[in-house]
């Protein structure tokens, strides 16, 4: 069995939340609920598989990223270690945040992926009495603009999303060394030579990923007179987790756990409510379930909280859950 979390938060150094506050069943504090609740579970199941003496006959590997919210380049390199567990894991038990959905505890048996793209457009630049004759063309700007609305019409389908996050364009038009920030410069009269927008794009399986992505590279070739355009994807895609049979099965199992504590069956999240996360570095290496860290709101955010009543109900699930695992016949479960 592989087990998964990560040690960092999103809450920078400067950041004013900062520190950890208990308020009656509830805990705030930057990360409480990612992951730092989450490895709380871990640790509580591995400590009650000791007390109740299962432990010790258990097969556990631990990866515990600290840079999941920024991996860092090469991605290959950064996520090695991880890959290379999933390869030798029968099972990935991902300790990230438990879901809810009015008031009842969800199953995740999936996680869709998560990637960037940049498309720059080029123009011919001049006095913009002359746009859209056949010398002047029609600049970056529409030519970027026709892009980013063919994505929006052509584009949609189930489990997809695909964001415009930043758009620049105009006579000159730059980003900083980390694509956050850009900077432009131009006239109403001056026909705009150079535009640039960056995004993101999500998928639920590799072959929809693909499909996506040869619709988005085939949108762009389709250039307006007088324009250019190329588009390229970035390099730290996280993959994608498909909801397969092996997952749904690990579900069920965990079902006949909830049912012996006495707990309500859990239903399965739509992935669209959940993002990316580490586990899908090994998804198709091994079956997976996703969610078993605690209860929380407001993640990613100031005043971030986890339920602290969860993190025992999640050990209690986890625990018996690996111990039942723990039995079966390496292998029985490899897809």
């Amino acid at each position: 069995m592989l087990l998964i979390g990560h040690l960092d938060t999103v809450f920078e150094p400067d950041s004013p939340f900062q520190h950890f506050t208990r308020k009656g069943d509830q805990a705030e504090g930057p990360g409480a609920e990612d992951d730092k609740g989450g490895i709380t579970v871990m640790v509580a199941a591995l400590r009650a598989m000791q007390a109740a003496g299962t432990l010790k006959g258990a097969d556990i590997e631990i990866v515990l990223t600290g840079d999941e919210e920024d991996s860092g380049n090469p991605i290959a390199i950064a996520r090695r270690d991880l890959i290379e567990a999933g390869r030798r894991a029968d099972v990935a038990l991902d300790f990230e945040g438990l879901a809810s959905e009015n008031g009842a505890d969800m199953g995740s048996i999936a996680r869709r992926s998560a990637g960037s793209w940049e498309v720059r457009t080029t123009g011919k630049t001049g006095h913009s009495s002359g746009i859209f004759t056949e010398r002047a063309g029609n600049g970056a700007i529409y030519e970027l603009a026709r892009i980013v609305a063919a994505f929006r019409q052509e584009l949609p389908e189930q489990n997809l999303t695909f964001n415009v996050g930043l758009i620049v364009g105009g006579a000159t038009a730059s980003l900083d060394e980390a694509g956050i920030r850009g900077t432009a410069t131009g006239k109403t009269n001056i026909i705009p030579e150079t535009a640039i927008a960056r995004g993101d794009i999500r998928t639920l399986t590799k072959e929809q990923n693909e499909r996506v992505i040869a619709k988005m590279k085939a949108i762009v070739e389709k250039h307006l007179p007088g324009t250019g355009a190329e588009i390229v994807f970035g390099e730290d895609a996280y993959p994608p987790m498909a909801p397969t049979q092996g997952n749904k099965a690990l579900l069920e199992r965990l079902n006949l756990v909830n049912r012996d504590l006495g707990l309500q069956p859990m239903g399965t999240l739509d992935p669209l409510k959940r993002g990316a996360g580490d586990i899908g570095w090994v998804a198709e290496f091994t079956d997976g379930l996703v969610g078993l860290g605690a209860l929380g709101e407001g993640s990613h955010a100031p005043g971030e909280t986890v339920d602290l009543p969860s993190l025992d109900r999640q050990a209690k699930r986890a625990a018996i859950l690996m111990t039942r695992l723990s039995r079966e016949k390496r292998g029985a479960s490899k897809p």
